[in-house]
Parts: C-alpha cells; structure tokens; sequence
C-alpha cells in the first residue's frame, strides 16, 4: 500500500489515476486527515514541550523546599491533554489507512485512456471458422456426454460445472500440456494451497475491493483464491532479495473460485463465466528496468501455448477504464470460439510495477546496493473453460466428433477424436 509520503510526492498523479480508472478512493478526504494529522502532532509537540519545562520546574521547586502542587497539577493536565491526542491520532490513522487502501495502481503512459471501447488491437493470429451451422460447446458437449450443467447446478447451484469423460480427460491433458511447456520456458513449477488469509489477497489489490466477490470461511479467517497469482506472489512476501537472484519465474495450476458478484445474467452461457473454474498462472518477479520487457515475454509465452493449439487469437492492449485495479498495464489474449461466433478471454497478461511489491513488502537490493521495490506481473497461461470451449468449438466435425489439437495427443493416448459416450 502507498505510504503517507508517496501519496504527498504523487497526489495529483494519483488523482489521475482514480480519474483514468474511474475508481472512488477519496483523496481530498486523505488530504484533509493528513493536514489534521499533522496539526495533531504539532500540538503534541508542544505539549510534550511544555511538560518537560514544568517538570524542570517541579524539580526545582522541591530541590528549593518550595510548594509544587500547582505545577504538578499542571503537568497532569497536560499529560491528560497528550493522552487524548495520542487517542486522536490512533482513531485518525486506521481511517487513512483504509482511505489509501482504495487508491488504485497508476496506469502507464502509454495505456490508452478510456473505457473498454478505447482497447486497442494488438494484433491477431490465426483463421477463425466462420461457416453456418458449428454447434456450440453446450450443444456438443451434452451430444457426447462429456459436459453435465444440469446435475452441477442441482447440487451446487448455478454457475458450475462438470466434465466428464472423454472432456475430463481433455482438461486434465490441457493442465499438463500447458505445465511442462511453461517449465520448460524457466518458471518453476509451484504447488499452492487453495485458501489463503486476508493479508496475502490485500498483497495482491484483491481485496479490498473486490471482496464481494470471494468465497470466505470465516470460522478460519480464510478465502478461497480467485487466482493463484495471490499465493504465488505472496510466495516471497516481505523478502529482501540480492539482485542476482532476479528474475524469478514461477508457474502453477490451481482452481479458482469467483462469486462474480454483479455479474447476474451477463456471459453465463455453459462455461462462458463460472464460479469454480482450473487455470494455469505465471507470475514473474524482476527487477523495475526489465520489467516492460518481461510484460512482453510474459504476453508470448501465453500466445505460444494458444498458437502451440492452433486456436484463432487476438492481443488487446486494455484502456484505463477496463484495467484492473492493480495494472499498471495489461494485455488481455482472446480466443476466437466460432459456435459462440465471438472473441473469448482467455489470458490477462499485467505488469503491476511496485504495487504488489509495496503491499507485501517485497523489495531487494539494486546494483548500487540501495534497496528498492522489485516490479511484479502475471498472466494465465491459461484459463481452462473458455480454452475448452474454443477447441471444442473450433476442432468439431461433421460426425459430431471434436478432433485432438496435435501438440495434446501425446496426453490423450494418441487419440485423434474425442467422441464421448452416452449417459452416466
């Protein structure tokens, strides 16, 4: 979280950020405590001031054999009056701490600015299907009875689902496939715990805003992670590294669990948008001048698991408006899913600079041997429904059948078609 300091030196840089990002921290509210703050340390100053010279003068008074109790009684009133100023400044300080809390991460220079129509394309691989008459993935997953939507959200409601089968079978391929190709390229593989503590989703710029959307046990003060870049980046928390230890790549599998509070009715379609969903997640760690250039690395090694697919994609560079609160500077990777006859989100790929690194106190000690805050980034490499749904939708056939992308058949027993089987 920014310090008092940082928000003085980058007030109007912050200003603009809430601006660009349209979010609602209150900096005029911080302003006015700090002044407040400042005034109150001011006149604890001067009260401090005040009692040492009367104590000086009590002492004085009984070294003279002269009555101090007019002193003494003077200095109880002004330790009474630090007292209540000392409580002043404790009920004053965890209000601006929540104020600054919901500051958001400054965008870069070069982010465009606005809402999600002012996104820009990046560019686009790949010939998307585009003939009449493609199924989409609810249609041919219920056709070969490898996706149950019914009985999942009979017993955990709507917004889940199964896999079954031969499309299990597919998930469990994709998670492997994509966990050898991303070790391979120099992350090192991490296996996570699926619930974390407050501190580790506010390290991340989680929480606090988008608590309404975590699943939380509240018996064990814990939330299921909507992602495991919150672990991953939590994995160093609060480490001073030697600069020759950077970069440090990491990659992991893990669930994920998303209430997706206010998103009622919107992109609910099969697996479109779900409460519990598989990705695989990179993040990266590096030192401040590499890490726009690790954005970059970090964006193609997603596109290489989607190309290593053949799956038809496209790069957006997001805008103000549609960046997170936590990006300094994102590109999201969309993936064409023809029985849908849209573009699908499938990877978000952000650079957060110091942000992250200020909240979990992740610093480390540059080639002039001063310390300083690494920069952080991540991106899915990559999320597993909308990726299912595309190479369903995609690599379906005219017998009903889906046909294996190449580069997994190798995790399928060498089959060339999925073809489901009837019922469960």
């Amino acid at each position: 979280m920014y310090d008092l300091r940082f928000v003085r030196e980058h007030e109007a840089e912050l200003r603009e950020a809430v601006r660009k990002k349209g979010e609602k921290a209150d900096l005029d509210e911080i302003m006015a405590l700090d002044k407040r703050r400042r005034e109150i340390l001011g006149e604890v100053e001067t009260l401090k001031a005040e009692r040492n010279r009367v104590s000086a003068e009590i002492g004085q008074r009984k070294a003279t054999g002269e009555d101090a109790e007019e002193a003494v009684k003077e200095m109880r009133e002004v330790g009474a009056r630090i007292k209540q100023f000392d409580q002043q400044l404790s009920d004053l300080l965890p209000k601006m701490d929540e104020l600054i809390s919901w500051i958001p991460n400054i965008p870069h220079e070069t982010v465009p600015e606005g809402d999600e129509s002012a996104n820009r394309l990046v560019r686009e691989w790949g010939s998307p299907r585009t003939e009449e008459g493609l199924r989409d993935h609810v249609d041919l997953g219920a056709a070969l009875g490898i996706l149950e939507l019914p009985a999942a959200s009979q017993m955990s409601g709507s917004g889940f689902s199964m896999l079954i089968g031969d499309g299990a079978r597919l998930q469990r391929a994709l998670i492997n496939f994509m966990l050898e190709r991303h070790s391979g390229c120099g992350y090192r593989e991490v296996r996570i715990p699926y619930a974390t503590r407050a501190e580790a989703l506010f390290g991340c710029g989680q929480l606090p805003k988008l608590k309404e959307d975590m699943y939380s046990i509240p018996l064990d003060e814990l939330f299921l992670i909507p992602t495991a870049e919150v672990p991953l980046t939590n994995l160093l928390r609060g480490r001073d590294l030697r600069h020759e230890e950077l970069p440090i790549n990491f990659v992991a599998y893990s669930p994920c669990f998303r209430r997706e509070a206010g998103t009622y009715g919107k992109d609910t379609h099969g697996l479109i948008r779900v409460h519990q969903f598989d990705k695989v997640e990179m993040v990266k760690i590096v030192p401040p001048e590499s890490s726009y250039e690790a954005l970059e690395e970090l964006t193609a090694d997603a596109e290489a698991i989607l190309q290593a697919l053949e799956l038809p994609y496209r790069v957006l560079e997001l805008a103000t408006g549609d960046l997170s609160f936590a990006a300094a500077k994102c590109y999201d990777l969309e993936l064409w899913a023809p029985g849908e006859g849209r573009w699908l989100e499938v990877s978000s790929c952000s650079n957060f600079e110091a942000f992250q690194a200020r909240r979990i106190g992740l610093r480390y000690r540059n080639p002039q041997g001063k310390k300083a805050y690494v920069h952080t980034l991540n991106g899915s490499g990559v999320a597993l429904p909308r990726l299912i749904v595309a190479i369903m939708e995609q690599y379906q056939t005219s017998a009903g059948t889906i046909r294996v992308p190449e580069v997994l058949k190798p995790y399928l027993g060498g089959d060339e078609e999925l073809r489901g089987e009837s019922g469960v």
